[in-house]
């Protein structure tokens, strides 16, 4: 079985390269620590005996891509999670969108779909979502299925709910969901304004214009050339006065668009300045 960080630096070049030959997958500018420490975790769960096993594997079975790709892009997310954030989306962001005809938002990189169920909650409880959509996309099309089922591990509910009550949610969680066994299935009205489809944030080209874009903990596995291209997308796809919604390690602040925004609050949310 492999040693935790055998995979040399070369090794991991030829495996991006690999990727992208043959099925189109573009990790040329992910963070290399990141990508490496993942390309690691998967010999190990996987008993991977050489890394020329685990690349003849990923060249030969197509099958085994796609878990590669999960591996290497899953989204550890939460529902509510960092709730200070979901505060002041709740308080300060969505009665400046509720003035809006239509709420357009996108969720980039939604996972397994913690955040979107979050968000369809929030937007019930200030009775703005009859008028809302909520577009939850992701590079990754098994995590959209689970989205899509709204089916979470019960044992999650407890921090959840701790999660949702700190973001000064108004109503007993469990209202949300119907438990069975280990598991609990979400209500099938927080899917109605939902719509789930794969975008990769690193090729696709912008879908829509928003009011509000939330990326959390993504760009933190891509190199700064990526990010920006990253940027330049939301920009493209947000409207003026448009609000942009960060991971706590991710910012505007060096980035070419920060000058056409302005951060709110001490939260990573920015506004879009109307600029021609």
């Amino acid at each position: 079985m492999l040693e935790p960080s055998v995979v040399k630096d070369e090794e991991v070049e030829y495996l991006i390269k690999d990727v992208y030959d043959m099925y189109g997958y573009d990790f040329s500018e992910y963070s290399r620590a990141s990508f490496k420490r993942r390309v690691n975790r998967i010999c190990l769960i996987d008993r991977f005996t050489s890394f020329a096993e685990l690349r003849y594997t990923i060249l030969n079975d197509p099958e085994y891509l796609k878990r590669f790709v999960e591996e290497i892009t899953v989204n550890v997310t939460e529902m509510f999670r960092d709730p200070q954030f979901f505060k002041t989306l709740r308080e300060k962001i969505l009665p400046q969108l509720g003035t809006y005809p239509l709420i357009r938002i996108w969720i980039a990189g939604c996972s397994t779909g913690e955040e979107a169920y979050s968000m369809a909650i929030l937007l019930k409880e200030a009775n703005l979502y009859h008028k809302s959509l909520i577009y939850g996309t992701d590079l990754n099309p098994s995590v959209l299925e689970t989205a899509r089922a709204g089916v979470f591990p019960l044992q999650q509910m407890k921090l959840y709910s701790e999660n949702y009550m700190l973001s000064g949610g108004k109503k007993d969680f469990s209202d949300y969901y119907t438990a069975n066994y280990d598991s609990v299935r979400f209500d099938k009205s927080l899917q109605e304004k939902l719509i789930l489809s794969t975008h990769n944030l690193v090729s696709d080209s912008s879908f829509n214009s928003f009011q509000l874009i939330v990326c959390r903990n993504v760009l933190i596995y891509f190199d700064r050339g990526l990010q920006e291209r990253v940027f330049k997308l939301f920009d493209n796809s947000l409207e003026n006065l448009g609000f942009l919604a960060l991971g706590s390690k991710e910012t505007l602040r060096f980035s070419k668009l920060d000058k056409n925004y302005h951060q709110v609050e001490d939260q990573k949310i920015w506004k879009k300045i109307e600029h021609n």
